[in-house]
């Protein structure tokens, strides 16, 4: 499943404007259908329906009647085809008709007339479903729904609101690492030190066996290494003095939650050879530079890194509300969610995360580090998503939330402006990667945050201190496999630029 979870079958519906327009409305045929829905697990229903004889005749008459009036049959004029012989030159066709129109209409008779919420497509092998000659019509099907919860009072919550100020200094810190994304590489004489980059070849063994080799691929000296499946700590540490053609061996363990099952928990012995030693060069603000980044001045420059930080301050505000809010309704849920929904949904849960802290505006080395953390923890961070999901969607629902056209070509905007992109181009990029569907669900679900932030009250407390953005160096690797990755953000890395 790629799509979002909140995506169903949609019901054809008829307008009010439209009926009453109409002179002679045809009254709509309602089949007889006895629908028998039981639970198959969790956040599943198994349904069965059946179609009475006379249902089926009916529809099998009407798309008689059809073909008569469209067939070309050789002797005979439009609409004065005997119905004998167009179920006998037709039979083939009128039988493919009917299973399908009565397949339909039943789905959106038992849509209409149940208690039924599905949560994708529902299950069922259209192939082997064929209408009988004789008495009634069965089938069968299983459908993932949302899971069935009742909603506690969620006025008046109190809540802890992480608080910064967001000083000269900060703004500083986050001018470098901003800067950093357009730096220039030259060569290190010497030893590598901390925050240079290496160019390093990568090889991974288990018992004497390889499991992975990466022929080249940079990296800047941090103190933490993030794959997307394993971590090294002390990698500052490890590379640290040492200088072009040196091999350095380490041990890092696979994540217990890495897309290669079998290697979750496991222990592979590295050994890294160091290609090349980097220095990295900041960008001069001069007038070329901030031309290119299109910006009038320093300042201006330096009031747009204010302004993002200060949309992170709100996106980390709005994540630690959610984390909260979601802690306290579902505190007493006892429902869960089956592990296909959740293994199926964890590059979307992906999708969406980094589509938010894009929009807040942070660089794409700290959405790349927050992807590759995910990673090595997809399942249990996905199940917590979509339960997440389906709360802040039941509470959007109650609120009558509504997410307009205009609200999502202003994140459009917001996003090319981060990432100084022609809008037009963000947009086909999302449409063409399915992730238009994400953000209309995250603005929907930020929306229906903010209808209980406006009720709840809030103790500030100081926000904890996230250095992934000065010890953390993540890559697109997996020690593993290789990763299918969520198309979160462009390439945009420092290896890339000129050196």
């Amino acid at each position: 499943m790629t799509d979002t979870p909140e995506d169903q079958l949609e019901v054809p519906d008829i307008s009010e404007a439209t009926a009453a327009s109409a002179i002679d409305v045809p009254e709509i045929y309602e089949m007889s259908l006895d629908v028998t829905i039981d639970d198959a697990g969790p956040c599943r229903k198994h349904v069965k329906v059946t179609v009475p004889r006379k249902d089926i005749d009916h529809h099998f008459e009407e798309t008689v009647e059809k073909f008569r009036g469209e067939a070309d049959v050789p002797g005979f004029r439009p609409g004065m085809v005997p119905s004998q012989l167009i179920q006998k030159r037709f039979k083939k066709e009128l039988a493919s008709q009917v299973k399908q129109d009565i397949l339909l209409e039943s789905l959106e008779q038992i849509s209409e007339k149940n208690d039924l919420d599905p949560i994708n497509q529902p299950d069922i092998d259209l192939e082997s479903l064929e209408l009988p000659e004789e008495g009634d019509f069965t089938y069968e099907f299983d459908v993932e729904v949302r899971p069935e919860f009742d909603l506690p009072d969620y006025s008046g919550l109190k809540l802890d609101r992480p608080t910064k100020e967001i000083d000269d200094e900060e703004v500083e810190k986050s001018l470098e690492r901003y800067l950093s994304q357009y730096a220039s590489l030259e060569d290190r004489e010497g030893a590598a030190e901390a925050d240079d980059f290496v160019a390093l070849k990568l090889k991974a063994e288990q018992d004497g066996k390889t499991v992975r080799e990466i022929d080249e691929f940079y990296v800047r000296v941090k103190p933490t290494l993030r794959f997307e499946d394993a971590e090294l700590e002390g990698f500052d540490k490890l590379i640290a003095g040492h200088t072009k053609g040196d091999k350095v061996e380490t041990i890092a363990t696979i994540s217990d939650e890495a897309a290669s099952i079998e290697m979750r928990g496991e222990e592979l012995a590295l050994t890294l050879e160091i290609i090349e030693v980097k220095a990295i060069k900041l960008p001069e603000l001069d007038s070329e530079f901030l031309e290119r980044i299109d910006m009038e001045s320093a300042d201006e420059l330096k009031d747009a890194i204010r302004d993002s930080l200060e949309r992170q301050l709100k996106h980390e505000q709005r994540q630690s509300a959610r984390k909260q809010v979601l802690e306290q309704i579902t505190a007493s849920a006892d429902w869960d969610l089956p592990e296909k929904l959740v293994l199926n949904q964890v590059d979307n849960a992906l999708r969406r995360e980094m589509l938010e802290m894009q929009q807040a505006g942070y660089t794409t080395q700290q959405i790349r580090s927050r992807e590759n953390e995910m990673r090595q923890k997809a399942v249990s961070e996905t199940r917590q998503a979509l339960k997440e999901h389906f709360v802040l969607d039941k509470i959007a629902e109650t609120e009558e939330i509504e997410v307009t056209p205009s609200d999502i070509e202003s994140e459009i905007f917001m996003m090319a402006m981060q990432s100084g992109e022609n809008p037009r181009r963000v947009r086909a990029r999302m449409q063409k990667s399915g992730m238009i569907e994400n953000l209309e669900a995250q603005i929907r679900e930020r929306k229906a945050i903010d209808s209980i932030l406006d009720r709840a009250t809030f103790n500030d407390v100081p926000a904890e201190e996230d250095d992934d953005g000065d010890n953390v160096e993540a890559v697109r690797y997996a020690l593993c496999q290789t990763v299918t990755h969520a198309p979160a953000e462009e390439e945009a890395e420092t290896e890339e630029t000129d050196e």
